[in-house]
């Protein structure tokens, strides 16, 4: 898939996470059904992902390695926390618009990068894939269910 095929799935799969929780009230987002997180806190930990591996891709633009020496992403659960605890004071409708914020930075972030670093296997397009439309696929269908129960 080319880089402009990647934003083009990207965005319509955001789309779709956007549908799913765009009308949602304060009570709704902060509601707890997903372990310890509710709809505020998956959008966060979305937001926190998005804008790390914008860095990525800023760096992979600059010919630089994606991840920088001593940068761990292993624990993966202490890095969710984190994102998390970082949106503790933040309002559900802060959390929403930084979510779409950060997936806008990100996709200017990967419209830097060559369109060579997008071939199958490449960091880019590894990242495009598990940042982005996977993610968000990830995520999507507990929210559906979620709102059905609801």
């Amino acid at each position: 898939m080319s880089r402009d095929e990647l934003v083009a799935q990207l965005n319509d799969s955001f789309q779709d996470l956007l549908s799913a929780v765009q009308d949602l009230n304060d009570g709704q987002m902060t509601r707890v059904w997903f372990g310890k997180w509710g709809v505020r806190e998956i959008l966060a930990h979305i937001a926190g992902w998005h804008w790390e591996m914008s860095k990525a891709l800023e760096r992979i633009a600059r010919g630089e390695r994606p991840v920088p020496e001593g940068v761990s992403y292993d624990d993966a659960d202490a890095v969710n926390a984190g994102f998390v605890a970082s949106v503790s004071s933040q309002s559900p409708r802060q959390v929403f618009e930084d979510m779409v914020a950060s997936k806008e930075a990100f996709v200017a972030a990967a419209l830097q990068v060559t369109e060579d670093r997008f071939q199958e296997g490449r960091a880019a397009a590894r990242l495009m894939q598990g940042t982005g439309f996977g993610h968000y696929q990830e995520h999507l269908p507990a929210i559906r269910e979620w709102r059905e129960r609801e």
